[in-house]
């Protein structure tokens, strides 16, 4: 189960753990304008933990995703390449 918000400076989507245990605590997404942040309550040190992407992270993330084991680099696209 997931939520989004539109919140004024961000886009907030919070992915919820479900189905048998263990379950791990919800991860939340800012989606900001130059940046995405990931966040996660961790019960061992009582936090929360935070992970910045810059939006060439995400993207290369977002590459990865679809790619096999292996090393890259993205190349920019070509004038003309859609």
């Amino acid at each position: 189960m997931f939520t989004i918000e539109h919140e004024f400076d961000a886009t907030v989507v919070t992915l919820v753990d479900e189905g048998p245990a263990p379950l791990t605590e919800d991860v939340t997404i800012n989606a900001f304008e130059d940046c995405v942040t990931l966040e996660q309550y961790d019960a061992r040190t009582d936090s929360v933990v935070k992970i910045t992407l810059s939006m060439v992270q995400l993207r290369d993330l977002e590459a990865a995703l679809d790619l096999p084991e292996g090393v890259y680099r993205l190349r920019p696209a070509e004038e003309g390449e859609g």
